[in-house]
């Protein structure tokens, strides 16, 4: 269990610097924002790769590169949306 909180503090502080490096935020909603983390630590601990929690796995690690968080398609998202699909990183 400590191991797992760890994690979700390792992959929030990593999650922050990368928003932070691109001038955007993270999700305000603390529900919400609690949900993604703890999703790319559970998908990095049974996958060995943080994807989006909010995507579907192919099962084929080559394809699914492509949703490794950040994902290929998040620049795009916050740029047209405001936010990523994930509702994890935000325009400032």
């Amino acid at each position: 269990m400590t191991e797992d909180i760890q994690a979700e503090k390792d992959m929030l502080k990593w999650a922050t610097a990368y928003a932070h490096k691109h001038g955007w935020s993270l999700n305000t909603d603390e529900k919400q924002l609690t949900t993604v983390i703890k999703g790319l630590v559970r998908n990095k601990s049974k996958f060995g790769h943080p994807y989006c929690p909010c995507r579907l796995r192919s099962g084929d690690e080559e394809k699914d590169m492509a949703i490794e968080c950040p994902c290929i398609y998040h620049k795009d998202e916050v740029a047209m949306m405001g936010h990523c699909h994930c509702n994890l990183y935000f325009k400032e």
